[in-house]
């Protein structure tokens, strides 16, 4: 054999022995990355979503790029640790030989001990593929890195946790503050010592804004106020009907009466500067400067004028209370409109003589005051019937005491003549009580009863 043919015939050999080394030693890196390439793809979904979730920002490519990354990475750190089982062409060799039943040829010829064997078209080095064994890792992680990608997912809110809300005492009494600061109809002060009151207790920390002790202080504010607003509403319009008694009554009053109205109406002026809650100061004002001494003189449209205004503010007091959420339901349902006339759902009469439709006010001789039916509409009463005993047919379970039979009837007496053998062969008749107190007594138990009974 030729030197040229015999270097064909070691490259062919040589060739197919780093053809199968190859292949050996991908299978080798294929099975060493399976097991961690499944764990960094569940680790890469559950980053995917965590990411999804708290920066929703970053684009899926660049999700994507990152997890290519790791997994190359991983690739690498597994090469590099499988490389030390590597198999060699030489070993490479042995295989085909052993697979091909060469005896040994192919390990002599690279001993150069024997010559290179003939080329042959198919090698067989004993090696397949296991594609099931293959397949299921790599397919397992694309799956798993794409259900991160693609499962939905809602971005967290980016807000802090939420703040409890506030009572609603709160809100009702800012709401009743701001419509009197809109309407001006209270005196500036007043309402800045309530706000600033009420903004001490929305001061609180959350924990502390349902305690026993800001619970109390919101219901003393909440009381004061609405004591306040109810005084000068009350007082706004006492002065009103009595400049209105003033204004029809001026003329043809005596000076007692006038001393009367003009005393009524001083009073209510007096109301109204008493307090912590004062009416408007230009209302004030015009009140202070109206001079009821001479009322022949008085100018009837300024007298028109202040009436307006005092309706005007008592309106707009009575308005302005109970426009925040919160409103205790109780009082509203048990205390009613307020403004209808009616007999309290008991003795007396309403408005004018008559019997009012709407809730009385109460009273000693007028019930209690609150409409029927507060809480629904009543039932009728159920009719019971007569009561009827249940008949008990197992007598079984009866115990001493029951009641078995109820029957209505008459004694049995019998009034027949009896006859009571005596000695001597004498027959002796009886009735009744003679039978028993004296035909069956012997003689001288007879005696003995007989003056007993004398």
């Amino acid at each position: 054999m030729t030197s040229g043919s015999e270097n064909l015939h070691r490259d062919h050999w040589l060739s197919r022995a780093r053809q199968v080394s190859r292949r050996v030693n991908l299978g080798w890196w294929l099975e060493t990355l399976s097991a961690p390439l499944l764990i960094v793809a569940m680790l890469g979904a559950c980053g995917f979503l965590l990411a999804r979730r708290e920066f929703p920002e970053i684009p899926r490519w660049q999700m994507m790029a990152a997890a290519g990354g790791a997994v190359a990475v991983l690739g690498l750190a597994c090469w590099v640790w499988v490389a030390r089982k590597f198999e060699k062409p030489e070993q490479s060799l042995v295989r085909i030989e052993a697979s091909m039943r060469m005896r040994n040829a192919l390990s002599a010829a690279s001993a150069g001990v024997a010559p290179w064997p003939a080329p042959v078209k198919t090698v067989d080095a004993g090696l397949a593929w296991q594609w099931p064994r293959l397949l299921v890792p790599p397919l397992g992680a694309l799956a798993l890195l794409a259900a991160g990608l693609l499962i939905p997912m809602s971005a967290r809110s980016k807000d802090g946790p939420a703040t409890p809300d506030e009572p609603q005492a709160w809100k009702q009494i800012g709401a009743e503050l701001e419509k009197l600061t809109k309407e001006e109809v209270v005196d500036e002060k007043y309402l800045e010592d309530t706000r600033k009151r009420l903004e001490e207790l929305k001061a609180q920390e959350e924990e502390q804004w349902f305690s026993h002790s800001s619970l109390e202080a919101t219901d003393s504010l909440k009381k004061s106020h609405r004591a306040e607003t109810d005084r000068v509403e009350r007082e706004l319009g006492r002065a009103e009907k009595a400049l209105e008694n003033i204004e029809k009554n001026a003329g043809a009053a005596s000076q007692a009466e006038k001393n009367k109205m003009m005393e009524e109406f001083d009073q209510a002026l007096q109301g109204l500067q008493n307090g912590a809650m004062k009416p408007n100061p230009k209302l004030l004002e015009q009140m202070k400067g109206l001079d009821l001494k001479d009322m022949a003189k008085l100018n009837p449209e300024q007298m028109q004028q202040l009436r307006e205004n005092l309706k005007k503010n008592q309106e707009a007091m009575k308005n302005g209370k109970g426009q925040g959420e919160g409103d205790d339901w109780s009082d509203e349902l048990l205390a009613g409109d307020g403004n209808q006339d009616g007999n309290g759902n008991g003795e007396g009469e309403g408005k004018d003589g008559k019997d009012g439709n709407g809730n009385g006010k109460g009273g000693v001789n007028r019930g209690p005051g609150h409409a029927p039916g507060v809480l629904g509409a009543q039932k009728d009463a159920v009719e019971t019937g007569k009561l009827t005993g249940l008949e008990a047919k197992d007598l079984s379970r009866s115990t001493p005491g029951d009641l078995l039979e109820l029957q209505d009837g008459e004694h049995d007496v019998d009034h027949s003549a009896s006859s009571i053998s005596k000695g001597g062969n004498t027959d002796a008749t009886g009735k009744g009580g003679d039978r028993v107190w004296r035909d069956s007594l012997d003689p001288a138990e007879q005696k003995a009863l007989k003056r007993f009974f004398e």
